[in-house]
Parts: C-alpha cells; sequence; structure tokens
C-alpha cells in the first residue's frame, strides 16, 4: 500500500516470508506464494478465493513502508462463514523486521490453533537472517526479479544478489537464491551449462556449512545431482529430506512427482502432483508439472490443453515448448513440429531443442534424407562442451529410428559419463521402440533404483503419554474450576498454558486428542455456562445480553451469538426468553 511503487518488491517480500513461515507448520496446507499473489490488488469476493484455492481459512493483510517504519496489518477469515475472527495492526521500525515477521506468524498460528485445532509450533517461524537491513532488501530485490523466470530478469536477479553478498558473505539466503540462479541459467541456456552448474554447485556447499538445515539448499542439491551427476538416488534423498524440512514446498513436491513418474510409479507421481497442486492451483509451473504427467502416461490431448495454457500466460516457457514438441509428435503431427519454431521469438528457444525437435519429426515421418541432415547437425554440436542437450537428441532419434545397438551403446557411454538428460529421456514414451528389448529393463533397474522404500513415513508420537494426559487434564480442569482465567477476554492458548506449566504444543495436544476440542470452543464453552449463570440471576435482569456476555469473557458480540447458538442450539435472546 505504499505511495512509492518502487517499495512492491519489499512489501511482496514481506508477504511471502509470512507465507514461507507458515509453510513449515507441517500440519497446516499453506497455498504458496504464486497463487496467493494471484489475487493482489483485487477486489474479489473472499468465499469465491478460498473456492479456487481450497482453503478453510484466509489470510488478508497489507504492508506499508513509510521511510523507515513499516505498518503491517492482518486478518484471518473464516471463508465459509465470511467470518472474521481475528485483526491485529504493528506499527514498527524497519531494523527490527525479522523480529516483526516472527512475532506476526506465530501470532496468526496461533489463533489458527486456537480456532480449528492443535498443531505443534516451534518456539521461532523466522529467524534473523543478517544485521545488515540493506543485505536483506537487495536479497528481496533479487527474488523479486528471479521470480519472473526469464533472461533478462534473471540477470537483474543475479547482480543484486551479488550486492547482498558484497556486504554479507554469510547471507545464507542470498547464497541459495544465486544458486538458483545459475541453475536457471545452466539449463535456459542463458550461461554456460557447465559454468553455470558449476557456480551453482560452489554456492550450496556454502550455503549447506552455514545452515545444513535449510530446505531450499536440499532443492538445489537434489537439481544438481540429477542434471550434473545424473544420480536418481541421491536427487531423490535431498528431495525428500527438503519435503520433510518444508512439507509445503511445492517445488520440492513437483520434483518428487517428477522422480515418480521417471521411475514409472504413476500412483506415487499422482500423488505428489496432488500435494504440490493443493499447494499451488494457480502456478503455471504447477501447471507444467501435471501437463507433464498427462504426457508421460501417454494421455498426451489434455497434456497439449494444459501445455497450451502455459504458453498463453508464458509464450518464453521453455520447458513448455520442449515438451509440447514432443506431445505433438506422439499425436502425429510431425510437420506441426517441423514448423513449430518458425514464429517463436527467440526468448522461448532454446536451440538445441529445435534443431532435436525438428530431427526427430523427420525420423518419425520417415524422411531418411532430412533425419540424416539433422543427425548430422545433432552430433557436431555435441562435441561442444555444452552439447548435453544434442547429445541426448543423438539418442533419441536413433531409439525412434530403431537403431538398437546404437542406442543402447549410448546408453551406456552416457551411465559411464554421467550424461545430463539420460535420465530424462530414457523414461520418455518416443523412445518406446527400444523398450520391448531386454537390455531397457537392465538399465532402467540401474538408472532408477526401486523408490518403493525410499520414502519412509513414520507415525508421529503423542505429545504425553497416557498417565501425564490424565494429570494434565485433571490441573486444567481444576484450575479452570477455581481461579476461571476463561473470565480474562485476553487469555490465550500460550497464557493458559503458562498458568498451569504446560507446553502450549502439549495443551494444544490435550485439547484436540484427549478433550475433543479446539482452545476457543472449550474456553468459550466456559463462557457460555457463566453466561447461563449470570442471565439467570434474577439480579442482572437490568443488564443487556452482550453486556452480560462481556463479564463473561467475550470480546465480540459475532463471536459470542456464534458459538452460543453453536453449543445450545438457541441464540441468546431464545435462550432468555424461554427462562
Amino acid at each position: 500500500m505504499s505511495s512509492d511503487v518502487e517499495n512492491e518488491y519489499f512489501c511482496d517480500g514481506i508477504t511471502e516470508e509470512i507465507i514461507n513461515a507458515l509453510a513449515q507448520i507441517g500440519q497446516l496446507k499453506v497455498t504458496s506464494r504464486t497463487s496467493s499473489f494471484h489475487f493482489k490488488n483485487k477486489e474479489i469476493p473472499i468465499s469465491e478465493i478460498a473456492k479456487t484455492l481450497d482453503v478453510s481459512i484466509v489470510l488478508e493483510g497489507s504492508v506499508r513502508l513509510s521511510g523507515k517504519v513499516i505498518r503491517i496489518t492482518a486478518q484471518l477469515i473464516q471463508a465459509e462463514e465470511d467470518f472474521h475472527f481475528w485483526s491485529e495492526t504493528w506499527d514498527r521500525q524497519m531494523e527490527n523486521i525479522f523480529e516483526i515477521q516472527d512475532e506476526i506468524s506465530m501470532l496468526i498460528a496461533d489463533k489458527i490453533r486456537e480456532n480449528f485445532g492443535h498443531l505443534e509450533l516451534q518456539d521461532h517461524l523466522v529467524k534473523k537472517q543478517t544485521d545488515n537491513i540493506n543485505v536483506y532488501e537487495y536479497s528481496l530485490m533479487a527474488r523479486f526479479h528471479k521470480n519472473k523466470w526469464n533472461a533478462e530478469d534473471i540477470k537483474i536477479s543475479e547482480e543484486y544478489y551479488k550486492r547482498a553478498l558484497e556486504l554479507d558473505a554469510n547471507h545464507v539466503e542470498s547464497i541459495v537464491g544465486l544458486s538458483d540462479v545459475y541453475s536457471f541459467m545452466a539449463m535456459t541456456g542463458v550461461m554456460s551449462f557447465i559454468e553455470a552448474w558449476g557456480k551453482s554447485s560452489e554456492l550450496v556447499g556454502r550455503a549447506f556449512k552455514l545452515d545444513p538445515q535449510n530446505p531450499e539448499i536440499y532443492y538445489q542439491k537434489a537439481n544438481s545431482s540429477f542434471f550434473t551427476d545424473c544420480n536418481y538416488s541421491e536427487a531423490f534423498a535431498h528431495t525428500r529430506k527438503a519435503i520433510q524440512l518444508k512439507p509445503n514446498f511445492v517445488e520440492a513436491q513437483q520434483f518428487m512427482s517428477f522422480f515418480y513418474i521417471l521411475s514409472g510409479n504413476k500412483e506415487k507421481a499422482k500423488e505428489h502432483l496432488e500435494i504440490a497442486l493443493g499447494i499451488d492451483p494457480l502456478s503455471q509451473e504447477t501447471q507444467f508439472f501435471s501437463a507433464y504427467l498427462d504426457y508421460m502416461t501417454e494421455n498426451y490431448s489434455d497434456a497439449l490443453v494444459k501445455l497450451n495454457d502455459c504458453l498463453h500466460v508464458n509464450p518464453k516457457n521453455i520447458p513448455a515448448h520442449s515438451v509440447k514438441c514432443l506431445t505433438l509428435l506422439m499425436l502425429g503431427r510431425y510437420d506441426e513440429v517441423i514448423h513449430y519454431f518458425d514464429d517463436i521469438e527467440s526468448g522461448g528457444i532454446v536451440e538445441a531443442e529445435r534443431i532435436g525437435a525438428v530431427g526427430l519429426a523427420y525420423a518419425l515421418k520417415g524422411d531418411q534424407k532430412n533425419t540424416e541432415k539433422y543427425l548430422k547437425i545433432l552430433q557436431e554440436n555435441a562435441k561442444s562442451p555444452d552439447g548435453f542437450a544434442s547429445d541426448a537428441f543423438v539418442f533419441v532419434i536413433h531409439a525412434v529410428l530403431g537403431d538398437m545397438e546404437k542406442a543402447f551403446d549410448w546408453i551406456q557411454s552416457g551411465i559411464e559419463t554421467k550424461s545430463s538428460l539420460l535420465l530424462l529421456r530414457y523414461a520418455d514414451p518416443i523412445i518406446a521402440p527400444i523398450k520391448a528389448d531386454p537390455r531397457y529393463t537392465k538399465f532402467h533397474k540401474i538408472l532408477f533404483p526401486s523408490s518403493n522404500n525410499l520414502e519412509s513415513k513414520k507415525r508421529k508420537k503423542a505429545l504425553l503419554d497416557e498417565d501425564a494426559a490424565l494429570l494434565y487434564k485433571s490441573t486444567l480442569l481444576d484450575y479452570l474450576a477455581e481461579k476461571k482465567p476463561y473470565l480474562d477476554s485476553s487469555l490465550s492458548l500460550r497464557s493458559l498454558a503458562d498458568q498451569i506449566q504446560i507446553h502450549p504444543n502439549q495443551l494444544s495436544w490435550l485439547l484436540n486428542d484427549s478433550i475433543g476440542k479446539s482452545f476457543n470452543e472449550f474456553i468459550n464453552s466456559y463462557r457460555i455456562e457463566a453466561f447461563k449463570q449470570l442471565a439467570k440471576d434474577p439480579k442482572n435482569a437490568n443488564l443487556t445480553l452482550i453486556g452480560m456476555a462481556y463479564d463473561c469473557g467475550f470480546n465480540s458480540k459475532t463471536v459470542f451469538n456464534t458459538y452460543f447458538k453453536k453449543e445450545t442450539g438457541l441464540t441468546p435472546k431464545q435462550f432468555v426468553n424461554e427462562l
């Protein structure tokens, strides 16, 4: 809401930090940045937003920056009934930005679990990144441009990350962000593949020494393992670790879906894709992975529709162009692929992909002369240090033509040299002509070790054993009967936990698992009983209903009426009239 539009990067950054903080909470599904930001500055009813995102609670707020003073507002809305059950405003100095983010995130998480059920929270959701606020601002600027994912903005992002690291060489977020920039450059040809991945890997190593529990680092390590070391198991393990550290990590969920579909486990691929779609339903990246799953499962018509949608939003979506060409080839639309790149801007083309797709089209069409022409071009380009993509297309053309010996010789060589695209191309349906050969299954087992047991789900241990739960339950009920803390309208789960000397996570678990109520349901049931006693006393006949409700600990007429009707089936007025 700042008057200076140049502050947009900062306000977006603060919002994203709060999203990321809440996304660390395992039991909470948090819509990610892309889908959340879709609704920025739009006048859309809360109910419609909630339905589109498939969420039950909406966090709405604003950030206003004026000089070095920041104002943040936030309110939580129960979407189904459009019920605003909490709101707060903070005015703080910029220098305390990390403390502000932690305070806001923790309070939001507390209010959600007080109203809707048990969440196990860490003591802090946001940690201090740096002592230099300028470093943080540069990193936000860098991320703002990185999130646009095009060649021009990625270079701007690189410069901002470099500025941040000049001021604080140990700023982990900038190190990881710059690593991500270089991996993007490597895969899109903005920088030499070898040089870019080298820079990315060096930065990941630096970041890991500083913060070995950072999920973003494991995601970067997974990319490096897959694309530079051709190591499926290692890439899988890194991605699994990223998800363990951050269950709402949409990119990691997408990558896990990708790994499973490559290895042939369609059900697990769909499972992780559904999680990603649940977190980020409006993201073009998630839609791309959905299209890729359709392609890999030979559902080509649906894949084509989704890829066209992706390209409508971003005509420079390089992966979408690549998979769309493969989809058209599988649909037999060879001439369309031959002329596919004629009218596409250079920003959406990787030259090796263009040559490879056209060569494949001629091969499938049975045009021997042109097939040989493009095969020679690819073989020549494959000799260069960055010829990995051309080299992989040489393999695919051999496979399509049914040149078994040449195809399997390439596979053997690819395993030995750790060909960067071997894993990707080996699972592709377009190489179907070689899949009946027994050697295909043999190599598949080498490239894709069984992932059935790679994901282990540990059963969550109860926060209190049976004896401790009975003891604390008795202590809680006795304390409420004697001290009546519910009459205090400011009572929170944390303050009640402190009063009976139990950890807030344990009290939250006790209320939800042992007593079967959320904190607010539990406390408001006591307040309603207190109200009933006041209403029955003739001495209080001159008091208003809301006045008595406030005396019993309620601080909102809407909350009082809602909980009273839920608890008794009557409105407060109906209850009093029946006395």
